[in-house]
């Protein structure tokens, strides 16, 4: 698996956009260039503010965003003003990863794998495929973070799930917006996610706001300036605040010194690490939580962990390290590339299912992240002792066959059976399905709805059969 590089030959490209009143920039060029507004990057946040409007989000974005019209944004380009959508976004910078691969290879490229935080919605797993469709992409599949990361770590080991049983590793990802976690079971023949965990609102860039919030007070107080009311300069704070985060993952202080940050004003700024970590005290409380679900989910005792594999480009930071160190009784390994496991994962996994490729046998199971019920105008459709159809923890894909007793069309409603298994916030409401007409044969005709979860995770109904007793 080779990791390609930009037209900047860097390994690592800006999710932003950009336009300028003649052109549109994508990764470095957006995020580096002179535009006629400050770049559009996080689509995966702009899409979480589709569904959940979250007032602390919003003043965090460098630009305007219309949280009550589907999270639109809004820009000046060829002399027109023009609305997009985080599905527009989405679209434009697969199209980017689309052309870098295909400049590389000399030769069109369709097939792809995207990976996805466990937590995604009906709703917003279908703004990535439709992105992709956009994009000219194919995608295979859309695949979770954590068992993208695992298939990564586990394809090419041998000592796994080889003493008579099973291997059990825990991961923890802490992105840039998001933690996530999860427990793998794996075995010479594959590997079976047995858990997720998240925090939808924990993520690297929650400790650089850590370090803003302080350094703008303290310039305040310091140089009368106010950084926060000042869209350029927030964003110019914000910048070398991941730096100084960056700074304090291997030194005891950093330093913050912008010039000319506002109103002609020069500052500079100092910031210890046990200060750092004091500041971020109530974050570093919120990274086991995740862990803990994963870990309660999986069934799977601490002592019988193997390994607890960090990655994530916010994991950096050494207090995330001691606190999983201090829930998991052991140290958080580093073995795999914590910026690229994922989207090596969803390349081994493309030529897993792509005819182009041979790749070894090697099983791939994922689990439901959360529970999916359907009701009629009658109420829930039980199973067993459950209004879930399709239910946490049980593998994905997954088909379910429904029979009900209906002498004319009727409407399935799909939805959360619960709220606590999704970001908080988010809409348990999936969508409707409509079952007809049909002419009923007699009034016991047995209706069978065949019901799929893909390998997308997304719900379909596939069909509906009227037969009679």
């Amino acid at each position: 698996i080779d990791v390609l590089l930009n037209a900047e030959s860097k390994r690592e490209s800006p999710a932003a956009v950009a336009f300028s009143h003649s052109a549109r920039l994508l990764g470095a060029h957006a995020s580096g260039a002179a535009s006629s507004h400050a770049p559009f990057s996080s689509p995966k946040r702009l899409l979480l503010l589709a569904s959940r409007p979250v007032p602390r989000d919003l003043p965090r974005l460098p630009f305007p965003v219309d949280a009550a019209g589907g999270a639109r944004v809004h820009v000046d380009h060829l002399g027109r003003r023009i609305a997009l959508s985080p599905t527009h976004i989405l679209a434009m910078l697969l199209a980017y990863l689309r052309q870098l691969a295909e400049d590389d290879l000399g030769a069109p490229v369709a097939d792809c794998v995207i990976s996805v935080p466990c937590y995604l919605t009906q709703a917003q797993r279908r703004a990535y495929a439709d992105a992709a469709a956009v994009a000219g992409l194919r995608p295979l599949r859309l695949m979770h973070d954590l068992a993208a990361t695992a298939l990564g770590y586990g394809l090419y080991r041998s000592d796994l799930g080889v003493a008579g049983g099973p291997t059990f590793v825990a991961f923890v990802d802490v992105g840039h917006s998001d933690t996530q976690a999860g427990v793998v079971a794996f075995d010479p023949s594959g590997m079976k996610v047995l858990s997720h965990g998240f925090d939808a609102d924990l993520g690297g860039r929650d400790f650089d706001e850590v370090l803003f919030e302080h350094f703008a007070e303290e310039f305040r107080d310091r140089y009368k300036i106010d950084v926060v009311g000042n869209v350029k300069a927030s964003m110019r704070l914000r910048a070398a605040c991941e730096k100084a985060k960056k700074v304090l993952s291997a030194n005891a202080e950093a330093v913050v010194n912008i010039e000319c940050l506002m109103e002609e004003k020069d500052v500079r700024g100092m910031i210890r690490r046990e200060d750092f970590e004091k500041l971020c005290a109530e974050l570093l409380e919120r990274v086991v939580e995740p862990c803990k679900r994963a870990m309660a989910d999986s069934g799977i005792g601490l002592d019988k962990l193997q390994s607890v594999e960090l990655v994530g480009s916010g994991s950096r930071v050494p207090a995330i390290a001691r606190v999983l160190a201090g829930f998991f009784r052991r140290e958080p390994s580093r073995t795999i590339n914590v910026s690229e496991c994922v989207a090596r994962g969803c390349a081994l996994q493309c030529a897993m299912l792509s005819p182009t490729f041979r790749v070894r046998e090697y099983e791939v199971q994922d689990v439901i992240p959360a529970s999916i019920g359907f009701c009629t105008n009658e109420g829930p459709i039980s199973a067993l002792t459950s209004n879930a159809l399709f239910r946490r923890g049980q593998p994905l894909p997954s088909v379910k066959i429904i029979t009900l007793h209906r002498n004319s069309g009727f409407t399935l409603d799909a939805f959360y059976v619960d709220e606590n298994e999704l970001p908080p916030g988010t809409s348990t409401q999936i969508g409707s399905f409509e079952i007809g007409p049909f002419q009923a044969h007699s009034e016991k005709s047995k209706v069978k709805v065949k019901i799929r979860l893909n390998l997308h995770g997304l719900i379909s109904v596939e069909s509906a059969v009227v037969s009679v007793n």
